[in-house]
């Protein structure tokens, strides 16, 4: 009597579709990648490598009633790969640790998998390996591998007094779209709004990032992430100086058709737009916009270690009060 194949164990069937998703041939610096028990990656010589990770946990930082599955898959890679860009270097691997219910291994989890595999097609950072297993909430936790020039990564650390602080692109664009996202009814549509799309599908500013570390223009810069109010003083604290910020260049960055446009610039989260600073001698060769992505001048960094925000003709201390998962 023949006998029966053992039937695939649940997890089995999960890193199957994973493998199956990425079957892509490996290139690059990653030598061997998933199905075996750890990933090989060979640096390339004349480079630093960069190491970062990042949480996306169900909600906390995504609703799944109200997310689309490719949208949390798209925004766990894009958002940790930020990172990478606000160093100046290029993602080239990541590594992904998935926690599941049973319920979300079929459907949910190929739709999560196709925004996954979008991310590493667009970011040019092929996945590793990993690890999977259940849960009755979603976990997700992305370490991504990167590159940078040795000698040219940007740190929070280099910012000196009398240096000109710039944001790129949009800010509070994205909270905007949480706020949208949060008064609908059952799963949202990314054709919704330019909002709900910041939201969902975050796009890290990699070629801005490059650039800037390339030409040694910035001298300090980070991504926002948590909201200008509570990142800059993070900047500042590494640096160990301070920094002045001008209400009403703020408001230039803000969406001028939304309500406590200021607030919103200062305190939205999930923009993953770049906080940089620049020396004087170097302004200007940063323009107002890079590729079509605007460039604004907010304010400068100061010897005083206090981070003062100037509105209505009037300086106060800038409150920190964007994201904090402990508040």
């Amino acid at each position: 009597m023949a006998q029966r194949k053992p039937r695939a164990s649940g997890e089995e069937n999960v890193v199957c579709e994973i493998k199956r998703t990425f079957a892509s041939k490996r290139s690059g610096s990653l030598r061997v990648g998933i199905g075996d028990d750890a990933a090989l990656w060979q640096a390339n010589r004349g480079m630093e490598t960069i190491l970062t990770c990042d949480w996306f946990l169900e909600g906390t930082h995504f609703l799944r009633d109200k997310q689309p599955p490719d949208a949390v898959g798209w925004k766990s890679l894009a958002r940790a790969a930020s990172d990478i860009a606000a160093m100046g270097g290029k993602p080239k691997c990541f590594l992904l640790s998935l926690a599941l219910p049973a319920n979300c291994t079929g459907q949910w989890l190929r739709s999560f998998l196709r925004g996954l595999s979008r991310a590493s097609r667009a970011l040019g950072c092929q996945l590793a390996g990993g690890d999977t297993t259940r849960r009755n909430e979603i976990l997700i936790n992305t370490t991504v591998v990167g590159e940078v020039s040795a000698g040219r990564a940007v740190l929070r650390s280099g910012a000196q007094a009398g240096d000109l602080l710039y944001v790129s692109g949009t800010l509070g664009e994205a909270e905007l779209g949480l706020r949208e996202l949060r008064r609908y009814r059952g799963m949202a549509k990314a054709s919704s709004n330019s909002f709900i799309r910041k939201h969902l599908y975050p796009e890290p500013r990699f070629a801005l990032g490059q650039w800037l570390a390339k030409n040694r223009l910035a001298t300090a810069m980070m991504d926002l992430s948590d909201g200008l109010s509570s990142d800059l003083p993070r900047l500042c604290s590494e640096s160990g100086v301070g920094a002045r910020v001008k209400a009403s260049s703020l408001s230039r960055v803000a969406r001028d058709d939304a309500k406590n446009a200021t607030e919103l610039a200062l305190n939205g989260g999930d923009d993953y737009e770049l906080l940089f600073a620049v020396h004087p001698k170097n302004a200007n060769k940063i323009g107002t916009r890079f590729r079509g992505l605007p460039l604004t001048h907010i304010g400068e960094i100061t010897r005083e270690q206090k981070v003062l925000v100037e509105q209505d003709g009037r300086m106060r201390p800038l409150i920190p009060a964007g994201w904090d998962p402990f508040r």
